[in-house]
């Protein structure tokens, strides 16, 4: 085993778990639509704040343990987790990731 060779300082995790048996997920209520979003939004910021080129990694994930309450996004290291995202809420969840870069 070894370190992998790039080391990201921000995780942003979007559930994308689909449950096929009909429970309640992430998934069903649009969430690797609300990725792609967030990845595109990361990505406009790392090129106008070019201190968080490759720093910051945008990943699907499966289930965080929230179905429940909507689509999960959680983002590491401040262990922060938002349920019930919705497209409106990513600029505001984009600032807080942008701001240790700032």
């Amino acid at each position: 085993m070894r370190l992998a060779d790039h080391q990201f300082e921000t995780l942003l995790l979007v559930c994308v778990n689909d449950r096929e048996d009909g429970r309640e997920c992430c998934a069903q209520k649009g969430s690797l639509a609300l990725y792609e979003t967030f990845k595109q939004a990361i990505r406009q910021q790392q090129v106008a704040i070019p201190s968080a080129q490759q720093k910051i990694r945008v990943s699907k994930t499966g289930c965080l343990g929230n179905c429940s309450s909507g689509i999960t996004v959680a983002i590491f290291p401040e262990s922060m987790y938002f349920g019930d995202v919705h497209e409106e809420d990513i600029p505001e969840i984009v600032d807080l990731v942008m701001k240790r870069y700032q």
